[in-house]
């Protein structure tokens, strides 16, 4: 794993430990969760330094250049407790199939109950390993002990290491090398409940030459009293001539603390399409970085997110160009309304000797509310003189002369608007290939204007 290029922005803080920050969670809980899911000496022994992490790591501040405009002080961590979901039946809208018509397998993940799986029987014939976290301790540990902190490292950041400690739940998925998974995997965990800490991992294996689509939501119902926290890592490795389709969706209520480090390897002639949308939480900070590790990787990440009320969304990403004639390409767009904000810093960061290398980043804002803020924030860091990176940042409000010119053609100004903040999202539109996923994006943008 390569270490975070630009330190200024680090997500390691300055401020009191873990364990003098409030958090209720202590030794004896990831003795016992290393216990309940029978894991062998040596992950117990990697939660335990991940565990040690959390007692020497600070807790974020607005000192913190990471952090500077994600104010966690009012998280209310003594209340937050370990334990299993809510009784709430998940959403069967989660459920339907959006990267094609069908499933090639299906995971539901509810903390504290037993996973429910639909489809993937041809996956083992292959030996594709798409299962949760307690199936992979139990048959597939070499698996874990290969891969597990490649890309994100267990002391990442206070709430990594929280998540590599206390983890119980997450998805593996691993394709061997040469292997062609033609329809997509979809997985999603839904965590109902208020006063609950939920911790959970995600690790993507894509072996040289194979390929897969894998469609991954955290979700849950908005409660009317209390919080929760959600801490989590998300791992992609790409090898070589891989390609890896990843559309992560967060949709959850809007009591939960959403935090997460995420990063992606992508070895020579690699190739990731990392679509991610946002609409829930009440504040979440996403660290996503894209690592383009050989010769010839691609990456393309591209956002959506829509925050209302006093929603706070903050995304971090980095794309990190170590290899020669690597190319990578982010867009994110936003909308916000009532007195919500967005935050999105991002850094393109070019490795010496990384020449040949085509970077671009651009993020776009859309307010909707005069009491709406959204904070962009574009760097380039740039070590080898042979490259073409461009980045760009705009925030702006609707614009009067096409809502009158549709408002001319007899449409009243509510569906006028609504037409134009469509035609706001159509380049993100434009790049997700999935019908489904697209309908989806549209359904969250219908229930935010609403």
């Amino acid at each position: 794993m390569s270490p975070r290029t630009v330190t200024a922005r680090s997500s390691t803080a300055t401020a009191a430990a873990a364990t003098e920050a409030g958090f209720p969670f202590r030794l004896e809980d990831v003795r016992a969760r290393s216990a309940a899911l029978g894991e062998p000496a040596w992950l117990l022994e990697r939660r335990l330094q991940a565990w040690a992490a959390t007692e020497r790591l600070p807790f974020p501040t607005v000192k913190d250049e990471a952090w500077r405009r994600t104010d966690l002080h009012a998280m209310p961590r003594p209340s937050l407790a370990l334990g299993s979901g809510g009784p709430q039946a998940i959403d069967r809208e989660l459920l339907q199939p959006l990267a094609g018509e069908l499933h090639g397998a299906l995971l539901a993940l509810t903390p504290g109950q037993e996973p429910v799986r639909e489809g993937g029987r041809d996956l083992a014939r292959r030996d594709v390993i798409f299962t949760d976290w307690a199936t992979a301790v139990r048959e597939h540990p070499e698996i874990l002990e290969r891969w597990l902190g490649k890309a994100v490292a267990d002391d990442e950041g206070l709430f990594a290491a929280l998540a590599a400690s206390l983890a119980s739940d997450g998805v593996v998925v691993h394709v061997p090398a040469g292997v062609r998974v033609a329809q997509p995997l979809h997985s999603v965990l839904w965590a109902p409940g208020s006063g609950r800490a939920f911790f959970s991992r995600v690790l993507v294996v894509v072996e040289e030459g194979a390929s897969v689509t894998f469609v991954h939501e955290t979700a849950s119902p908005t409660e009317a009293a209390g919080h929760a926290l959600h801490a989590g890592i998300v791992e992609l490795v790409v090898g070589a001539g891989a390609q890896l389709t990843f559309v992560e969706l967060q949709t959850w209520g809007q009591h939960v603390w959403n935090i997460t480090h995420e990063r992606s390897t992508v070895a020579r002639d690699g190739k990731l399409d990392w679509i991610f949308g946002a609409v829930g939480s009440q504040v979440t900070k996403n660290f996503s970085e894209l690592s383009l590790a050989g010769q010839g990787a691609t990456g393309r990440m591209s956002g959506f997110y829509f925050a209302d009320g006093i929603q706070h969304l903050d995304h971090d990403t980095q794309q990190n160009h170590l290899a020669p004639s690597t190319t990578s390409d982010l867009l994110f767009k936003g909308a916000l309304v009532d007195r919500s904000r967005s935050v999105w810093q991002g850094m393109i960061y070019v490795a010496p000797g990384a020449q040949k290398t085509d970077g671009y980043q651009a993020n776009r804002n859309l307010l909707l509310s005069t009491q709406a803020r959204a904070d962009s924030i574009p760097g380039l860091e740039i070590l080898a003189d042979d490259v073409r990176c461009t980045h760009g940042a705009t925030v702006g409000q609707l614009e009067e002369e096409p809502i009158y010119y549709l408002m001319s053609r007899g449409l009243p100004r509510k569906e006028a608007e609504r037409i134009v903040i469509d035609g706001f999202f159509s380049p993100i539109m434009e790049r997700i290939p999935y019908e489904g996923v697209r309908a989806r994006f549209l359904r969250m943008i219908e229930a935010k204007l609403e």
